[in-house]
């Protein structure tokens, strides 16, 4: 597969992997936040004979497009509905890693013809609220909300003045999981971009990040997962499974859904488990989508 820019009917271009194929069954892959398509490096191969699979960088993430707004999930649920009328995609099973299954869940919501399953690695709490994993009260959800709205502007990327450099430091935190490999690396590659100043540093801008984070606060889960019509498979990381606030919210978007089945992958790690375990991901990705053809 070779990646090419598509340019949407509202002006944003995105880079899109696309195996093509006519007549086979689509697979749409929607990356987490700050992760680019090359995060299924491990996952793609096992889906190219017999479907073909679609996966782009989302609106502000890798060689996509970075207008200044546009970053609520519902807009990026769009683009993912116009980029399937580009590419001539009636309806298609749905697969994403946390906001990439934020993003699917919109896009079966809004367009429930469009969506045979939806895998959701994520979308499986509210940050706030009574779903939330935020356990306050009012106040104190307004003073979090405040505090961390502060905070943002400040956040500075990580740079360093060569490529080697930039990604020597990006490497820690997965060696600290545990979880380095040559997954993680092919996808850490792809973040690195050269500043005009000439130093190298995450593709994952401020803009795009507080925008998301922000409009992210404020979604409520339960009334997407009312208006789809698909199946649905919840893959909770090992720390959501033994969280027994995510455990609750989880079983009250489940009993909304029309179908859905759980499966918890022992020791996976949210958003990363896509490279930090691809043969036992993709295996319940593929055994859910065969069992609802």
């Amino acid at each position: 597969m070779t990646g090419k820019r598509i340019v949407l009917k509202n002006g944003i271009g995105l880079h899109v992997l696309d195996s093509e194929g006519e007549g086979m069954p689509v697979i749409l892959f929607l990356h987490f936040s700050g992760g680019t398509l090359s995060m299924w490096d491990g996952i793609l191969p096992q889906f190219t004979e017999g479907y073909r699979v679609i996966a782009p960088d989302m609106r502000g993430h890798g060689k996509s497009d970075k207008p200044e707004t546009g970053y609520h999930v519902e807009d990026m649920a769009n683009n993912m509905a116009l980029l399937l009328q580009e590419l001539g995609v009636k309806r298609c099973h749905v697969v994403g890693s946390s906001m990439g299954a934020e993003i699917g869940l919109c896009l079966s919501a809004a367009h429930p013809v469009k969506v045979s399953s939806l895998v959701c690695e994520g979308a499986l709490y509210n940050e706030f609220g009574e779903l939330g994993i935020f356990p306050g009260d009012a106040q104190e959800i307004d003073r979090e909300k405040e505090a961390q709205r502060t905070l943002h502007p400040l956040r500075k990327p990580p740079e360093a003045a060569s490529r080697e450099g930039y990604l020597a430091e990006a490497k820690m935190p997965f060696v600290e999981l545990g979880i380095w490999n040559s997954h993680v690396q092919a996808f850490l590659e792809s973040t690195v971009v050269e500043s005009d100043g000439g130093m190298f540093t995450t593709h994952y801008q401020n803009h795009v990040r507080s925008e998301y984070i922000q409009k992210y606060w404020d979604l409520a889960f339960e009334n997407y997962y009312a208006a789809i019509q698909c199946p649905v498979l919840f893959l909770p990381s090992e720390e959501e499974w033994s969280n027994e606030r995510i455990r609750h919210s989880l079983s009250v978007f489940r009993a909304l859904a029309p179908r859905s089945e759980i499966i918890h992958i022992p020791s996976s790690v949210h958003a990363y488990v896509w490279m930090q375990l691809p043969e036992e991901a993709g295996q319940a990705v593929k055994a859910f989508i065969e069992s609802e053809r």
